[in-house]
């Protein structure tokens, strides 16, 4: 609650947003009904915009404040920005696959290696 208690902050319509997104007084089930919506929707939400975004910079080009034509400077994306993204792709995912294959344990807590007392662990 420490994130929707943020909301008190503004001024005038603070506790108004924190009952609203609260859906009452005080947390409840609509409080948990609007964050799961919240989770499941914002995601698609933001890629959508996203997509968007890139649609409109590649049709209407981004702004050219002095109005020169900057077509000299531009290089083509593919095949020199995708050969190398991909080449630094493939590299991180061989490096986490040789951790994660030869010291699987490398970033587990040492507590976990230690043996469990029966007489005081719960069963």
């Amino acid at each position: 609650t420490v994130i929707t208690n943020l909301l008190t902050a503004i001024p005038y319509l603070g506790t108004t947003l924190t009952t609203w997104l609260w859906g009452g007084f005080s947390i409840n089930d609509p409080t948990l009904t609007r964050f799961f919506a919240l989770h499941f929707i914002l995601p698609f939400a933001i890629a959508s915009l996203s997509s968007i975004h890139i649609m409109l910079l590649h049709n209407e080009g981004s702004s050219n404040p002095l109005g020169t034509n900057s077509d000299i400077d531009k290089i083509p994306f593919h095949p020199y920005h995708s050969y190398k993204d991909t080449l630094m792709l493939t590299l991180m995912i061989t490096m986490l696959f040789t951790i994660m294959s030869f010291t699987p344990d490398m970033f587990n807590d040492p507590e976990n290696f230690s043996k469990a007392n029966p007489l005081v662990t719960p069963q």
